[in-house]
């Protein structure tokens, strides 16, 4: 492996880790992550909300 494959492996490993570790001590949770989604797709597909399609996520 070269020098920046390492490198973005650790990285990824510590991204990992850490995601884990928040989950683990609720700073991330169920509600946090339906939030994120609801935003993801109202960027992505911010034509559909100009439309008056309601994307968010029940549950």
């Amino acid at each position: 492996m070269t020098r920046w494959r390492w490198r973005a492996l650790i990285l990824l490993i510590y991204v990992a880790i850490g995601l884990y570790v928040a989950w683990i001590y609720d700073y991330i949770t169920v509600g946090l992550l339906r939030d994120v989604a609801e935003a993801l797709l109202a960027v992505f597909l911010w034509f559909l909300v100009l439309l008056g399609i309601d994307l968010h996520i029940n549950g």
